[in-house]
């Protein structure tokens, strides 16, 4: 079967074809208004043959919808007297010194919020029911209101769901989306829980559109998945349900590519940079992917386990201006795929590309293999404009906003790094997506990292990403075990029901019980604290958890007493992956087919005449001293001045920059 990873951008939509050991790759502009319209468009480029297809999609449509504020009316019923658990929040303010902040608003204004009667203890008893003819009124209510989507999230539903069950199941006959919050999140802590839930039926009539126009619009035969925000995919059935769990699932993809990528080439401690044309999304692989239930999206928590990428306002079409105090900016607003950047013949806003491009560093020539035409003729007189309001020549201003976008970046890498206690000189920086290697071999040297690699193709690593993605499902339930007599068989015991709904909904994925493999986790942490720490669980393992809390943390306290918060089910229900092949002997003399030439390229004020070489025509051993402009079809790669780099045998140019 033809497998096909496409992942849906701000700026462009990449598709990966596999089928034997053909491949082919297509990027094209995405369709903001439309996104399945690029999707439909690059799959029938792409694969025109009329072979089944697999089909693993990563999209933004759940991302965009939250930060557009562009989704369903939503009702909210929770526990009479617990309305306005969702307005109240936390009292944490992310900018504590900032007397002008305001929250953003809930999600669910305060008239579409619904009281029921019927109460479940901390400790599953129920101490007052909820009888049919109650529930039926509090749904009459909500029908009345006119919301479009429903969020149902009643206190302690994940020990006994049979309320939240009864209203799901009166709302479900009336024809309206229900999310029901043991189904999505079976944890406690109430806010989070309800947060969760509410974006969940934020986003589902939205995403439930776009899935099934994108479904019905495929030919007869082909299987259609979704990439996860944890690295794993479903069907597209499952992501119907609960597509609060495809939120990053383009970035996610990403990640994934280049952890099967760096281990291939000897890497397992990696910093990985996703550059595309509208933000960066930076992570830290050490030998296995990171991952976080504790995720925000817009100020909203996201309580599902993600892959942990830190995203900023930083692409190839972010905007730069000069602010009413005359320093200069870049981003967050994005010139997206339409207009654009300057140089793509439509906008007017110069971008992180036109600076680029602007101080030669593109070759316009040999943009997205040639097949689209960039219009350098266009910048000269928006820089001057701008230079002029700044007091600036050209160059100043261009190797400004370079800068300025390079030190968003390495604040972002630092996040993922240094403030979580590791030494980025300890890894391999791993440069993707159209923008990235930029950039990269500038960010390494800013961070000391002593090396960049950069794939082949880095433009669609994250299509490429969802090839290699397995199935995946994540469970949890909140347990409050205190570790007086706590041993390994009581919490296999409590891992139990789990498991069994892991492998019954893994087999509705299709996938066989000898290709799944369960990763057990336990939520710990010390008695009192108001946080906990994933352990992974063999055994009751109290040494591993104070070993894990004094590396994250600084310091542990083997005298205090733990607790087990939740258990955390991870199932892993392996697929076959394409194969990359590896190349053998080396050849350090650059073949005559891979020069294109040379042009002027701009480091540090100063010009140099830079090398241009046709990346797909490098062989493995070829050596690259700086400075050289590197061009393929997905991406560019700058080797500055100093540094030098060498082809790999899996095709990895490895920019060495100390």
């Amino acid at each position: 079967m033809v497998v096909i990873g496409v992942d849906t951008g701000g700026t462009f939509t990449d598709l990966v074809y596999v089928r034997g050991k053909e491949w082919r790759v297509h990027k094209l502009l995405s369709t903001p208004g439309n996104p399945a319209r690029a999707v439909l468009d690059g799959l029938d480029r792409t694969a025109p043959d009329p072979s089944p297809r697999r089909i693993i999609h990563g999209s933004t449509v759940a991302t965009n919808t939250i930060l557009e504020r562009k989704g369903a009316r939503v009702a909210l019923i929770t526990n009479r007297g617990f309305e306005d658990v969702l307005e109240i929040g936390r009292q944490n303010r992310s900018r504590l010194y900032d007397l002008n902040y305001r929250r953003q608003p809930p999600l669910v204004e305060r008239g579409m919020r619904f009281g029921a009667p019927g109460r479940i203890l901390c400790s599953g008893e129920e101490i007052e029911e909820l009888s049919a003819g109650e529930a039926q009124g509090v749904v009459e209510r909500v029908l009345e209101s006119g919301a479009e989507s429903v969020a149902v999230c009643l206190l302690f539903s994940y020990l006994d769901p049979r309320h939240e069950l009864l209203l799901g199941e009166l709302l479900e006959s009336t024809g309206i989306p229900v999310s029901l919050s043991h189904r999505i999140l079976g944890e406690f802590r109430e806010f989070e829980r309800t947060s969760t839930t509410v974006l969940n039926a934020y986003v589902a009539p939205r995403m439930s559109r776009y899935v099934r126009t994108l479904r019905d619009s495929l030919r007869t035969g082909d299987r259609l998945h979704i990439m996860q925000s944890n690295g794993g995919t479903i069907s597209a059935e499952t992501a119907l349900d609960c597509p609060v769990r495809t939120i990053l699932s383009g970035p996610a993809g990403g990640v994934v590519g280049a952890l099967h990528l760096g281990r291939l080439a000897g890497y397992s401690k990696l910093i990985t940079l996703d550059m595309g044309g509208t933000s960066t999304d930076v992570s830290l692989i050490d030998d296995q992917l990171s991952w976080t239930t504790e995720s925000v999206i817009s100020e909203y928590p996201v309580r599902v386990p993600m892959i942990d990428i830190h995203t900023v306002g930083a692409g190839g079409g972010s905007i730069a201006r000069i602010d009413p105090g005359g320093a200069l900016r870049v981003g967050p607003r994005s010139a997206g795929a339409d207009p654009g950047p300057v140089c793509y013949g439509k906008g007017e806003a110069v971008t992180v590309t036109d600076a680029n491009l602007y101080l030669g560093r593109i070759d316009p020539a040999g943009f997205l293999g040639g097949t689209m035409p960039l219009f350098p003729e266009r910048l000269e007189p928006r820089f001057e404009q701008m230079a002029a309001q700044a007091s600036l020549t050209g160059v100043e201003l261009a190797e400004g906003i370079l800068a300025v976008a390079n030190a968003v970046m390495e604040r972002a890498i630092r996040v993922v790094s240094i403030e979580r206690g590791y030494n980025p000189e300890e890894f391999t920086l791993l440069s993707f997506g159209g923008a990235g290697g930029l950039h990269a071999a500038f960010l390494a040297r800013l961070l000391h990292i002593p090396r960049v690699l950069v794939p082949r193709n880095p433009g669609i690593l994250s299509a490429l990403g969802m090839l290699l993605a397995d199935v995946l499902k994540d469970y949890s339930l909140t347990v409050m075990l205190p570790e007086e007599g706590l041993c390994a068989a009581v919490l296999k015991e409590r891992f139990l029901p789990l498991e069994r709904r892991a492998l019954e909904e893994l087999a509705e994925e299709g996938i066989q019980d000898g290709a799944v493999v369960l990763e057990r986790y336990l939520d710990m942490r010390y008695r009192g604290q108001s946080y906990e720490i994933p352990v992974p669980f063999r055994e009751f393992d109290r040494k591993g958890f104070h070993d894990l809390h004094r590396r994250i943390y600084g310091y542990c306290d083997p005298e205090k007493p733990v607790e087990v918060v939740n258990v955390r089910l991870r199932a892993v229900g392996t697929v076959p992956k394409p194969v990359m092949e590896k190349a053998d002997g080396r050849v350090e003399t650059i073949p005559a087919s891979a020069e294109a030439g040379t042009r002027q390229v701009v480091f540090d004020s100063v010009s140099h005449v830079a090398r241009v070489l046709r990346r797909d025509t490098l062989l493995p051993g070829n050596r690259i001293d700086g400075p050289t402009v590197v061009t393929e079809y997905s991406s560019t790669t700058v080797i500055p001045p100093g540094t030098w780099a060498m082809v790999d045998p899996w095709g990895n140019l490895l920019i060495q920059v100390r």
